[in-house]
């Protein structure tokens, strides 16, 4: 994707570096997490910079592999003893604010329409209203964990509300892939994802943000009841 300005990727890097530190951070400084995490960074990387997403041919079919193990690890955390204690282990106002990364990266999303990579739809200029969960971010974080003012019933809804944008913008993607997208009415694929460094956005960025909201929420619920 030589056509592409150089801020769209110092842009879109700088988000894949901060969002991999908020999440660090969240979990107390896990270096077996880290570790983990920059392992899945390196092998879709190099699938990403080898082309084996990028032709329009193969993309669909293969793009299940960027998005069903971090899906299968969520599902893990969820079903095992010590997956439900990592995830109560996780910094829960760490897990709220690191949804601001959600900002650069709806930019990025309407850099790469213009640029006719991506469906109007994925972005905020279309259907996908994803930017509002990062603006709302940072109050969430400073009226419920600061100044301690929201009750956990109002950030539950939130991080639900939070976890629905994102299923709609995750779903457009899917179905703007190049083998679907005429038939799902869409007027331009959705051939950036296939590209590195834009690959790490459904195999890094969606899967981290999706699992602090369920953490999230997880936690909120427990301690509700307690």
């Amino acid at each position: 994707m030589e056509h592409l300005q150089t801020y769209v990727y110092l842009t879109f890097g700088a988000t894949v570096i901060f969002t991999i530190w908020l999440f660090y951070k969240a979990t107390n400084y896990s270096k077996p997490f880290l570790l983990g995490l920059i392992a899945w960074i390196i092998i879709q990387s190099a699938l990403g910079i080898s082309g084996f997403y990028s032709n329009p041919n193969t993309m669909t079919a293969r793009f299940p592999l960027l998005i069903l193990p971090p899906l299968l690890f969520l599902v893990s955390r969820l079903v095992t003893k010590s997956g439900r204690a990592f995830l109560d282990g996780l910094n829960l106002p760490m897990l709220t604010i690191l949804h601001v990364i959600r900002i650069p990266v709806e930019i990025v999303l309407f850099w790469l329409f213009i640029n006719n990579s991506v469906p109007e739809a994925m972005t905020f200029h279309g259907r996908n209203f994803d930017i509002l969960s990062g603006i709302s971010a940072p109050l969430i974080y400073y009226f419920g964990f600061v100044k301690k003012t929201l009750s956990k019933k109002v950030i539950i809804a939130w991080n639900l509300i939070c976890l629905a944008l994102l299923l709609n913008v995750v779903s457009a993607a899917l179905l703007s892939l190049p083998a679907r997208f005429i038939q799902f009415g869409f007027e331009q694929p959705n051939i950036a994802l296939g590209y590195f460094p834009f690959v790490l956005l459904p195999a890094l960025l969606v899967p981290l943000v999706m699992l602090s909201t369920v953490a999230a929420i997880k936690q909120l619920i427990k301690n509700s009841r307690n």
